[in-house]
């Protein structure tokens, strides 16, 4: 019994001790020594008998030993495992301590503050399409802490998006956008809820997805999306950030007539001719230029959903970035407008 109590004296001041891995090893070395002196004896030496007992009897401690010290690491590694998860969301919409830290930053600002930040907690917003401009428009609202961010797209990553579209990467061509985008976000914030739509948006499920979301942004680079994000939009009574870029410009505007402001028929109130306003594939974009309209998208974003600052409601922002030049023009309300027309009568909401 020497040598277990020696064994169990050991394994008693490596606990006492927090040796860590340390007083396992001297303990596994100090069971190996005892085996091996006993491997050669009978059972009937004198030294064995010293020692604790026989060969077989070691044999079986040493096994279940191993059987707890395993079963214990086990333990340890779900424990420290199941700790790098954030934990659910709590209902009552509070922040924890990582949340309060990671948003330290806009919770300081006068503008937004601990209102602001849980107004972004709580909100809903849609993102139509992850290419150019919803690459830096979901990576900001995702850092943000918008509490609910939906992206639909149904298109997949290729090679030729990675010049521009920051939120993939080489690994994920072909892989769809949103999914991809998901991976980013997830990674980026794990605190939030993202839910990807893999799938082409349409007059079928346009208005119904709409409704479930506080805001629009589009950042999609044809005009049929465009002109139905719109009156998805205004169907919905849902206020819209639309951004466009070709080449070495852009512009952004925030849509709303619910609250008496045009929408963006009302701007664009017919769609150009072919080939007059070509699409990036076709003309070519400066690979910088959607994550600085993206990053303004998102700002307005955040603007709205906090109020603070002045919004671009009413005003069309353009910016060139070949001259960096930046105009902000004003924009009205057609009252003959097709798509939002019908509001002129209603008071604003």
């Amino acid at each position: 019994m020497i040598g277990l109590l020696g064994f169990a004296g050991l394994w008693a001041l490596g606990r006492w001790r927090g040796w860590g891995a340390r007083w396992l090893w001297l303990a596994a070395g100090w069971w190996g020594l005892l085996m091996l002196v006993h491997l050669p004896m009978q059972v009937e030496n004198p030294l064995a008998r010293v020692l604790g007992g026989d060969f077989r009897g070691w044999t079986v401690f040493g096994l279940l030993a191993a059987v707890v010290l395993g079963y214990r690491e086990v333990l340890r590694m779900v424990r420290r495992r199941k700790g790098t998860q954030p934990e659910a969301a709590p209902a009552t919409g509070t922040f924890r301590e990582a949340e309060l830290d990671r948003y330290a930053r806009h919770i300081i600002l006068r503008e937004i503050g601990g209102p602001g930040q849980k107004r972004l907690k709580g909100a809903r917003v849609l993102v139509v399409g992850a290419g150019g401009l919803g690459s830096p428009v979901l990576l900001y609202l995702a850092a943000a802490g918008v509490g609910t961010i939906g992206v639909i797209d149904h298109d997949v990553v290729e090679g030729s998006n990675l010049q521009r579209q920051v939120i993939h990467t080489d690994g994920r061509i072909g892989m769809p956008k949103v999914f991809s985008a998901e991976v980013a976000m997830r990674a980026l914030n794990p605190f939030i809820e993202v839910r990807p739509y893999h799938r082409r948006l349409t007059e079928e499920i346009a208005v119904d997805l709409v409704r479930d979301y506080d805001l629009v942004l589009d950042g999609t680079d044809d005009f049929d999306t465009r002109y139905l994000v719109n009156r998805a939009c205004v169907a919905a009574g849902v206020p819209l950030i639309s951004g466009a870029i070709t080449q070495w410009e852009g512009q952004i505007s925030l849509f709303d007539p619910a609250k008496g402001g045009p929408c963006y028929a009302c701007v664009f109130p017919v769609r150009p001719a072919p080939g007059l306003v070509p699409t990036c594939a076709e003309a070519g974009v400066a690979a910088p230029l959607p994550g600085v309209i993206g990053a303004m998208m998102a700002m307005e974003a955040v603007k709205w959903v906090t109020g603070a600052g002045e919004g671009l409601a009413g005003r069309l922002m353009i910016h060139d970035a070949l001259y960096m030049e930046t105009r902000v023009i004003a924009v009205k309300r057609r009252p003959d407008c097709e798509v939002c027309g019908g509001l002129a009568g209603r008071s604003p909401t």
